[in-house]
């Protein structure tokens, strides 16, 4: 089971100490729109190709627009080995809406 967090959680963890990786599999016209400073970015599509930039023994918050996309390929991360993978809930939508209202909605 994949480990559900909401924006404002990502948030206050965060500031308690906890390192997280933000990895932001959005599509680059997405990013043009709105993004989170300090996210890595790595297409959906791209990952497979790409995994291993990713850090193993942190802990790694999948976002995208909504949560769909960032749950799949939470998932796909599990199913590769990571144990420590979280989906981050309504991805920048929500994270505009609870965190910083002057990221844009799309």
């Amino acid at each position: 089971m994949i480990e559900q967090m909401t924006p404002t959680d990502f948030v206050s963890r965060r500031q308690a100490g906890e390192d997280f990786v933000l990895l932001d599999v959005r599509e680059p016209r997405e990013l043009a729109i709105a993004s989170i400073a300090g996210a890595l970015h790595i297409p959906m599509a791209q990952i497979p190709a790409r995994i291993a930039e990713l850090d193993r023994d942190r802990r790694v918050v999948v976002m995208c627009h909504s949560g769909g996309r960032s749950q799949a390929v939470a998932g796909y991360l599990q199913h590769q080995g990571f144990e420590k993978v979280s989906n981050l809930v309504g991805g920048i939508t929500r994270w505009s809406r609870e965190v910083d209202p002057s990221i844009p909605l799309y």
